[in-house]
């Protein structure tokens, strides 16, 4: 009921709330801003996305779209009110129990919307629950997952049980771990006055371990900078007096359970269990140096190191118990977080590694002589964590906090003024009405202008006041980009630089080839566009140095971009990662912390930043769009003799050619792109592999050859072939696919380490309506360290490159991006998703390599090879189907039944 003075009462989680309402506050900023209650997340603010999904008298509803007057005296119930304490809802436990998340920001709006579906129904079939969830998104791409989870909590709540699962079936969750609040120390983000610095700028001697981090033993692995070219600083593995193991790394988890991985090789080394180990992350202050999390570089580069520093603990461990013992080491072993004499008096002398640690402070350092444990005789690692993780507990109760949900005493809130269009310049800036604002304070800095208010509402007010004039930037449209790639070339340096590579004389092959075929293929600029848009929360105490708390995949450049922003030295800023709401390679500048530590410098006080989703899509950066043109020869016993393949555009990686062409002509041209482009989940692999592969299928209806033994004929890695051969079999290969209008398609590739094969079915009908019915891949990347995380990965990467080979794309017109919100910008939802079956393989005798690029990068050509064997037209262009439809022609009898 509305009081006289605009107050309410809110009845939320069986309690009642005053609070104030004023026009334009939605039922969201209450809960969050005003009650603390975080677990509803801001994700769109139109209502499309579900990741602010609260129940409203029984029923799910966007507390974002629903006015805090019209809840007054209704019934709220947010994650963290859905059940008792210590006693998980069905739903919840499901979650948590299959790991339906990665990233874990869609969660709770999924857990309550599955929730009121069971309540109306607590025996749903699998069309009604993708009915119920179909507006909430999981960017991570859980859906077979969240599918399973909805099942199993049919079971739970039906049951009673787990539907006879096991005897611990009925036990709670763990209890979910709730971030200390953000500035305080605790061990996770270590912050002590006085300290000497950030250890990565500290040689090992100098870096107070045991001051922060209590007696015991810390082993580091070196950088070995002639390796990696200065881009990653080891690790360091701290086993304490008090039986905790704490591991430290550079990288950054967004959702890729990196974490859980690294934990299981410490776990594995130090013979202890996985729920002995803390792996730190991401916090400048106390993880060493690393250049980035992306390029599925995580296992190549911090797992070497991390296991190298847990070995050498290990040994320094039995070293430690051979002195106190006098016997020589090599009599001696490790087991449960114990040192043990080996042979068959084991049980009868053992000591915990706590107590061979007591009052101790060693420094030991792992070496080239450091032996780690074989992938062959892993017996912790490469296998199913045990039980409920404490991430997947915290995502489905709630207690999960991002830098969306940063929050601190005294802090305020910013804004910053943005341009109209892409490359668009500032002329005037007439900021008056936005200072007669009270509370408001406003920062002007040459083109940077922002404000800083008490709360975000009058954030937005106040920099929606400001006057703005603006000189328009060049630009182009959807229509005229092919053109303007090709009329464009640019130098390139970096990861973006040009590419060539030739062998025999591709031209001379192609003049004598006995068949050839030309064809360009096109992908669109595509947005990464993470659940959770970008957010920091920046504090810089009188006297003290900075700390910026912020969504990253590069928390050491986050470091470097603020500090030359700032102008200060980069020992005098912190950043620290929280749980972010994924990545996808999005989150590589710092453009929010920059932005978050500018205003707090200015207004003396804690600020936090919160980009909109509109400003997500048009302030960020694009994955490249690519124009690729193709020409192949065969000769005349219907093999490949002649190969050229030029991208405009979207880069080199994946653009090599795995099958045996003699002659063969690779080049990358890079262009000066009319929008602001940058990395993505496997960058331009995506885009080469749908050219190559859309090809080599062209080339293989020529030489009349099945393009799955086209492929194999003309392959000389056995690791491509053995994941081509998986998924054929898996997906019944050679069997037409019944039925007029249905069709299957197979692509492979090799890219960062790993090797991937993707069959497709589709249907299309008479008016070109696509459907994407099955979906199997086989992945393979090396020993395999942490399963279900990484079939996860997979599955995930899958339903991602769905979005991007079916229908997403930016629409732009002269710097201004048309479709930046998600009822413009079409992402995968639970009702676009088919049946996934994936198959890893595992190779112990080869180096782990990432999960989280390569798996994406077939699945475009194995719906386009899928469309054509329907339809007999060949699509060139991604997205495929981006309202739905395919060109279709008239079938023959062949492209009837499934293959031409």
């Amino acid at each position: 009921m509305l009081g006289m003075d605009g107050r309410i009462r809110l009845r939320v989680n069986g309690g009642d709330h005053d609070v104030q309402t004023a026009p334009g506050k939605h039922l969201l900023h209450v809960l969050r801003e005003e009650l603390g209650l975080t677990g509803a997340k801001p994700g769109c603010g139109e209502g499309e996305c579900g990741a602010c999904t609260v129940l409203l008298d029984g029923e799910p509803v966007r507390a974002c779209q629903v006015a805090a007057g019209d809840a007054a005296g209704r019934s709220v119930t947010t994650i963290e009110g859905l059940s008792a304490p210590g006693r998980p809802h069905p739903v919840q436990r499901a979650f948590a129990e299959v790991s339906a998340m990665q990233c874990g920001y869609c969660t709770p709006g999924m857990t309550l919307a599955a929730a009121a579906l069971l309540r109306r129904n607590p025996a749903p079939d699998e069309a009604e629950v993708r009915q119920a969830l179909g507006g909430n998104l999981c960017r991570c791409g859980t859906y077979t997952r969240i599918l399973a989870a909805v099942r199993r909590a049919a079971d739970i709540a039906r049951l009673g049980t787990d539907g006879g699962a096991g005897p611990d079936a009925a036990a709670p969750l763990l209890p979910a771990p709730v971030l200390a609040p953000f500035g305080d120390a605790d061990p996770g983000t270590l912050a002590f006055p006085g300290r000497p610095g950030p250890w990565d700028m500290l040689p090992p001697e100098r870096r107070d371990y045991f001051e922060a981090l209590g007696d015991g033993l810390v082993a580091h692995a070196g950088a070995e900078p002639e390796r990696t070219g200065g881009r990653h600083g080891g690790a360091w593995v701290h086993v304490g007096a008090a039986g905790r193991v704490r591991a430290f790394t550079g990288k950054a988890d967004v959702g890729q359970e990196t974490g859980a991985a690294l934990g299981l090789l410490v776990a594995e080394e130090l013979r202890v269990r996985p729920a002995d180990v803390t792996v730190v992350m991401g916090d400048t202050d106390v993880c060493p140096f690393d250049f980035g999390t992306f390029g599925s570089r995580s296992m190549p580069d911090a797992a070497p190191r991390m296991r190298a520093a847990a070995a050498a603990a290990r040994e320094a461990l039995i070293e430690i118990a051979a002195l106190r013992w006098g016997m020589a080491p090599g009599d001696l072993t490790a087991e449960a977080g114990r040192v043990l004499t080996a042979g068959a008096a084991q049980a009868a002398r053992g000591i915990p590694y706590a107590e061979l640690l007591r009052g101790q402070r060693r420094l030991v350092a792992a070496g080239p002589e450091t032996a780690v444990t074989p992938p062959a005789r892993w017996v912790t690692a490469g296998r199913a964590l045990p039980g409920v993780t404490d991430a997947a507990a915290a995502a489905a109760s709630g207690a999960k906090r991002y830098a969306t949900d940063a929050s601190m005493p005294g802090m305020r809130h910013g804004r910053v003024l943005r341009a109209p269009a892409i490359g668009a310049r500032l002329l005037r800036v007439d900021t008056a009405a936005a200072r007669a604002i009270p509370g408001v304070t406003v920062v002007e800095d040459g083109e940077f202008v922002g404000v800083v208010a008490p709360d975000r509402l009058t954030a937005l007010r106040a920099i929606e006041a400001v006057r703005a004039e603006w000189e328009a930037g060049p630009g182009t449209d959807n229509a005229g980009l092919e053109a303007y790639l090709r009329g464009h070339p640019a130098a390139g340096r970096g990861q973006g630089a040009g590419f060539h590579h030739a062998e025999g004389d591709a031209d001379a092959a192609l003049a004598a080839a006995a068949r050839r075929v030309a064809a360009t293929y096109t992908a669109a600029y595509i947005a990464h566009a993470p659940l959770e848009t970008r957010a920091a929360l920046a504090w810089w105490p009188a006297g003290g140095r900075l700390t910026v708390w912020t969504g990253s995949q590069r928390p050491f450049g986050v470091r470097g971009e603020v500090a030359a922003a700032l102008g200060i030295p980069e020992e005098q800023v912190r950043v620290v990662i929280p749980p972010t709401g994924s990545g996808f390679g999005g989150r590589h500048n710092g453009a929010a912390a920059v932005e978050a530590a500018r205003l707090a410098r200015s207004a003396g006080c804690p600020v936090k930043v919160a980009w909109t989703r509109q400003e997500e899509f048009t302030c960020g950066y694009f994955r490249p769009a690519a124009v690729i043109d193709v020409e192949a020869g065969l000769d005349g016993s219907g093999r490949l003799s002649a190969w050229t393949f030029k991208n405009f555009n979207s880069g080199a990686p994946g653009i090599q050619c795995p099958y045996d062409v003699p002659n063969q002509r690779i080049d990358h041209q890079p262009c000066d792109s009319p929008l602001p482009q940058g990395s993505y989940r496997a960058l331009a692999a995506t885009a080469n592999t749908f050219a190559r592969e859309s090809h080599i299928d062209e080339m293989a209806r020529e030489a009349g050859a099945d393009p799955l033994e086209f492929r194999l004929r003309h392959l000389t890695d056995d690791r491509l072939g053995a994941v081509l051969r998986a998924a054929a079999a898996r997906f019944g290969w050679g069997t037409p696919p019944p039925g007029r209008g249905r069709g299957a398609g197979i692509a492979a590739g090799a890219e960062k380490g790993g090797r991937i094969a993707t069959c497709a079915e589709v249907s299309v009908d008479e008016e070109g309506r696509l459907r994407v019915l099955r979906i199997v891949a086989a992945f393979e990347c090396g020993a395999i360290v942490h399963p279900d995380g990484l079939k996860n990965q997979v599955e995930g990467a899958l339903v991602m490159g769905l979005g991007g080979a079916l229908s997403e794309a930016i629409r732009f017109e002269g710097g201004r991006v048309l479709n930046a919100s998600f009822s413009g910008y079409r992402v995968p939802r639970l009702g676009d998703v088919p049946p996934i079956d994936v198959i890893l393989i595992d190779r112990p005798d080869v180096p782990s390599a990432g999960g989280g690029e390569t798996p994406i990068i077939a699945i475009a050509p194995a719906i386009a090879n899928a469309i054509r064997a329907a339809t007999g037209v060949r699509p060139h262009a991604l997205p495929l189907a981006p309202e739905g439809f395919v060109t279709v022609a008239r079938r023959t009898e062949a492209a009837s039944a499934g293959r031409a």
